[in-house]
């Protein structure tokens, strides 16, 4: 009894959040329009809650639960942190909007608990099963999140497209796994790796699973050749889930890769590893040239995604812990500037113009000149040039990179860095060179404003002081691999 109670008490967050995610779809029909801010309020707690109960569990040495299938350890404690955190912000950045677009309900709000729930437990999870559960959960989520403005024909276009990439998706990676479960006889990370070291089994045929593994994750991260919906779905779905997509499952789908590739399959690395290159320098270049020639701000920031995944990616092409560290400290640096860029784009919108074309930014600096500044920051960040946080996020990338000697994908990844500067710039040069006649109203939104500017000049001090995120990196890994 007291085994089942310690078991429960490892799974507190992701019960806690499931009861409430399923208490606020309830709430909701019996709360009033004008009193959806309480909706709002209980999201927010949960996520704190569920914080609260993780922080408990402590950072020590790996725990697991269920005849081994969940497991939390340093890893898992980080990157649900950062979840709830990430989550949380997303919130308060979406509230405004959703009330001017008369979508401030419910539906959202326990809808995207759901969607962290899946997340949370492809995080911890050490069994095949469970993980895709998580991912089908976090799938469905985002599949009716993208709908939710059910009266826009982009939005329905966009969750099409997406159902239907992302259920052939993990249908290649469901196929991965039963081809493992097949050479092994187990759903277990741990085991299906002691298998393939210590027995004969036919190394194409293992080869062939992995490939099907590498695809349903790097479809997820949105890599090249698997990003075809990414432009489609930024831009088609309302800008609090395009913020939402493209930060909190990118935490499930680095997590699902290091259970993966580094814990279950870490002895087929020769063969990830030029998967994972081949990616990364894909991801890069079509990232990094096709921005440059878009006209649509949430269309340019898929493409800027795509590249910064490559960079990502890069990391782990090195199959080492120093490798990991750098990819997950880039991965959190890229949701923080993510988070601000989005958010920016929140607040400069309103119930009658939304920032659609990256042009609708010209002469930002004379009409918002705080809100330019931020923008800025961010960009410069994004572009990777210093003292950001931006770049020291690619420089530990490239020092792992050639500490392994790995001279040529270093410098693709400088010159793709270098071009991507471009884009980045553009659009500072448009907010403080160019003017317009289109002024984008000043808005008053003071509490999104103050989380705005804390986001974005984090960026700064975290450039100025990047050992404190590198350790927290450095120590979320150690623990774990």
């Amino acid at each position: 009894m007291s085994n089942l109670i310690s078991q429960l008490n490892l799974l507190a967050p992701e019960i806690f959040v499931a009861l409430m995610a399923m208490l606020i779809l309830l709430l909701d029909l019996f709360v009033q329009d004008k009193n959806k801010h309480f909706i709002y309020g209980l999201s927010q707690l949960t996520l704190l809650v569920a914080g609260l109960l993780t922080a408990s569990l402590g950072f020590s040495d790996p725990q697991f639960a269920f005849k081994d299938m969940f497991i939390f350890d340093s890893l898992a404690m980080f990157l649900k942190m950062m979840s709830y955190i990430t989550l949380s912000i997303v919130f308060i950045y979406s509230r405004n909007y959703l009330l001017d677009k008369n979508l401030l309900n419910g539906e959202y709000f326990s809808l995207s608990l759901f969607a962290i729930l899946g997340v949370m437990l492809m995080i911890s999870s050490k069994n095949l099963l469970l993980m895709y559960m998580g991912l089908e959960l976090l799938s469905l989520s985002l599949y009716a999140l993208i709908a939710l403005n059910r009266d826009d024909k982009k939005s329905n276009e966009a969750a099409i497209k997406y159902f239907v990439l992302g259920a052939l998706a993990s249908g290649l990676l469901l196929y991965g796994m039963s081809m493992l479960y097949g050479f092994s006889g187990s759903l277990d990370l741990y085991t299906i790796g002691n298998v393939i070291q210590t027995q004969e089994i036919n190394s194409e045929l293992l080869v062939f699973g992995l490939v099907f593994i590498v695809v349903g994750i790097a479809f997820k991260l949105g890599a090249v050749p698997f990003q075809m919906w990414v432009p489609d779905v930024y831009e088609g779905s309302i800008t609090p889930v395009t913020m939402m997509i493209s930060t909190v499952p990118k935490f499930a789908a680095v997590a699902m890769l290091i259970r993966f590739l580094f814990q279950g399959l870490d002895y087929l690395v020769v063969d990830w590893q030029q998967m994972l290159l081949i990616m990364a320098v894909l991801s890069m270049a079509i990232g990094n040239i096709t921005a440059i020639a878009q006209k649509k701000i949430k269309r340019m920031l898929a493409y800027s995604t795509i590249s910064h995944i490559g960079f990502i990616l890069l990391g782990f092409y090195v199959g080492t812990i120093g490798g990991v560290q750098a990819s997950i400290f880039y991965l959190t640096t890229y949701i923080i500037m993510t988070l601000a860029v989005f958010g920016l784009i929140i607040l400069l919108s309103n119930s009658q113009k939304s920032i659609e074309f990256i042009d609708d930014l010209k002469g930002l600096s004379q009409t918002n000149p705080w809100e330019a500044f931020l923008m800025m920051i961010v960009m410069f960040s994004l572009a990777g040039i210093p003292p950001t946080i931006g770049f020291y996020a690619k420089f530990s990338v490239l020092q792992v990179v050639i500490n392994e000697e790995a001279v040529w994908p270093a410098l693709v990844a400088i010159i793709m860095a270098l071009i991507g500067m471009y884009y980045y710039l553009r659009i500072i040069r448009l907010m403080y060179f160019e003017k317009t006649d289109k002024k984008i109203k000043k808005k008053t939104f003071l509490p999104m404003l103050s989380v705005l500017t804390i986001n974005a000049g984090s960026l700064l001090v975290l450039g100025i002081f990047p050992k404190t995120l590198m350790s927290i990196s450095a120590l979320a890994v150690g623990g774990s691999l």
